[in-house]
């Protein structure tokens, strides 16, 4: 009796530390990166901020804070939180992205590279596996049109499927409970 509710506790305990895990993003670095895509190719989720963006911080507060959209992010993609005034050199695939020193408007080459030259804080940015940029986005997001965007990417829909499309028939449905959907 006793090593049977000591199992049953056991389970419980074991999947609720999974629950807390999937609450909250697995942020990753460039270089775990490139090692887990070894083992499992996944698209890349790139949350490009700066410290001093407010806007950052009310997106990390409203929208990827949210545990559904946390737990797809961590199902779907190689998530990666890259502050775009980084100051260290990074090196992926033999190529080494330089912090440019310029006061406020100093950053890292790679957050030149992943913008496609048009920086803007914050930026969400898909990758596919191999590093090619799908597409950055510019600007707050909030929850609802936030899950519309990380599904078209994670269901590969914008290789045959135009974005305003997607939308229009996204509607009604939804990876997050009904309580998330208003925002």
């Amino acid at each position: 009796m006793c090593m049977k509710l000591f199992n049953s506790l056991l389970v419980a305990l074991f999947t609720f530390s999974g629950v807390v895990a999937q609450s909250e993003i697995n942020w990753m670095t460039w270089e775990e990166v490139a090692s887990a895509s070894k083992v499992e190719e996944r698209k890349i989720f790139v949350d490009l901020y700066t410290e001093w963006c407010s806007w950052c911080k009310k997106m990390d507060a409203q929208t990827l804070a949210r545990p559904d959209i946390a737990s797809y992010i961590n199902e779907n993609y190689y998530p990666i939180k890259f502050d775009a005034q980084h100051k260290d050199d990074i090196l992926i695939d033999g190529r080494t992205y330089k912090y440019i020193s310029n006061g406020r408007n100093s950053y890292n080459e790679l957050a030149i590279e992943l913008t496609k030259g048009k920086l803007s804080f914050p930026t969400i940015v898909f990758l596919e596996a191999d590093m090619e940029v799908i597409q950055p986005i510019p600007g707050f997001q909030g929850p609802k049109n936030f899950e519309k965007i990380m599904t078209y990417f994670a269901g590969d829909f914008h290789k045959t499927m135009p974005w305003h499309e997607y939308s229009r028939t996204y509607e009604g449905q939804s990876v997050l409970p009904a309580s998330l959907r208003g925002n």
